[in-house]
């Protein structure tokens, strides 16, 4: 019955894709207008045009008469030279897309595992002390909805360097997920396990190895599912303001370079890193869920 659902969800899926390929087919297919009239540009509209990758001063005959989108066709040459060549290395501004993705993801790594670290022991401390719940409940409420892009100005000025303020912002977008789910996931331990674990005179440090992380585990996996959402998708942000090297840097440099071939591909690119991220997060979630 589950094998016939997923074969079933499947075939959907092509269809449904197959179905969003024929409406890009149709919709970028080329056309030949009617010739339009002859209309006088300034000299503003045609350094715009130029700057858009046209040249009205070519003439009519020049400009081919297609959908400005890429086709079908062109996204597929494109794919294939990325593919071809993904870790050449031309320059500062010339990276392939598996050098840009080894940069990104090892910001995200980094700054991940440093809000790791820092969450769930700060995490298991909230959760098991009312104490220090009150005391530090008024800091998170206020910290925990700026934007972390918002802390991108203030990062560049202290830290001076755009590689560490990047994995700083992807440090403060990630710890509060994990900081959260973590406190709850440890307050929300059963009374009766840990009344058991007094009885049986199980030291702190044991009775948190043994009886609260197995039990808070799969609440402190969804924090870290999410805090690795956020910080994917902050992280190509992050990258289009500082520059240099990242996937979120390779975007705006093909945007720059007019090839939105290119930039389709890195989005599309990054959308599948994220689905393997995610795949990989709910993997874990389900080794450590178990029934009651």
């Amino acid at each position: 019955m589950l094998t016939s659902l997923r074969a079933k969800a499947a075939l959907l899926s092509l269809l449904i894709l197959l179905v969003l390929l024929g409406i890009w087919h149709v919709a970028t297919m080329t056309s030949t207008p009617a010739a339009a009239p002859a209309v006088q540009l300034t000299p503003e509209q045609i350094e715009y045009a130029k700057l858009m990758g046209k040249d009205p001063t070519a003439g009519a005959a020049a400009a081919p008469a297609k959908s400005g989108f890429p086709t079908l066709a062109q996204m597929g040459k494109a794919i294939a030279a990325q593919l071809a060549h993904p870790f050449y290395d031309n320059g500062p501004n010339d990276k392939g897309i598996g050098l840009q993705l080894g940069y990104s993801l090892g910001r995200v790594g980094l700054g991940y595992l440093i809000a790791a670290v820092v969450a769930i022991p700060l995490g298991f401390l909230i959760g098991m002390s009312p104490l220090v719940y009150r005391a530090l409940d008024p800091f998170i409420q206020v910290l925990k909805p700026i934007s972390p892009l918002a802390w991108m100005p203030l990062a560049l000025y202290t830290i001076k360097d755009s590689g560490i303020s990047g994995i700083f912002v992807i440090f403060i977008c990630s710890v509060w997920p994990m900081l959260i789910n973590t406190a709850f996931g440890v307050a929300g331990v059963r009374r009766e396990w840990l009344n058991v674990a007094r009885t049986l005179e199980v030291g702190p440090l044991r009775r948190a190895f043994e009886v609260i992380l197995p039990a808070a585990a799969p609440t402190i996996l969804t924090g870290m599912r999410i805090s690795m959402g956020i910080a994917w998708l902050v992280i190509v942000a992050a990258e289009m303001l500082v520059g240099g090297t990242g996937i979120g840097y390779f975007v705006w440099n093909e945007w720059n370079n007019l090839s939105l071939p290119n930039v389709i591909f890195a989005i599309l690119t990054i959308g599948v890193v994220g689905m393997l991220l995610d795949a990989m997060f709910a993997q874990l979630q389900k080794a450590v869920t178990y029934a009651d």
